[in-house]
């Protein structure tokens, strides 16, 4: 009985030593560890601290829609459009983080309404994936009225100073 009350006190002496030895553990990476505080703080060293990279993770997407678009080469815009002269665009849906999102992509192929297949979503904005159409291509119209008024107004100064 002895040595089983000696073994115990042991055992007992050891898990103090262990949980005293994983408090100061604790605080020494608790003082090395960097701040969060923001994307612009300094790091010791005088340097900026980089934005959070994003995480990308993979989630089954449903097609909601695909149309068929004509493709029209805008005088206002002065692109030159290549490739077939209709595009698809095709509407989906994804479930990410609790939420359902709609997006659209332009697509060569046909897809049925209904139709899963992956997507990539950035896991800290999980509206933003893989599929989404570039900026360029979800331009404002007031862009090409700005455009308008600037060819407006240079012909009628050409116009003028020709008399």
């Amino acid at each position: 009985m002895a040595a089983l009350m000696a073994d115990l006190g042991i055992m007992e002496r050891a898990l103090q030593l262990l949980s005293a030895a994983g408090r100061r553990a604790g605080k020494q990476q608790a003082a090395n560890r960097p701040s969060i505080a923001g994307s612009n703080a300094k790091l010791h060293n005088n340097t900026a601290r980089a934005t959070p990279r994003p995480v990308w993770m993979v989630t089954e997407a449903r097609v909601t829609e695909c149309r068929n678009e004509l493709v029209r080469a805008s005088a206002l815009t002065l692109r030159i459009t290549n490739g077939p002269t209709n595009k698809l665009t095709v509407s989906f849906t994804y479930y990410a983080h609790a939420r359902l999102y709609y997006d659209n992509f332009i697509s060569s192929v046909v897809r049925a309404q209904g139709d899963t297949f992956s997507v990539y979503y950035n896991a800290l904005n999980p509206s933003e994936n893989t599929l989404s159409l570039s900026g360029a291509t979800k331009r404002s119209p007031a862009s090409d009225f700005a455009m308008l008024g600037v060819i407006l107004i240079s012909i009628l100064a050409l116009s003028l100073v020709r008399g």
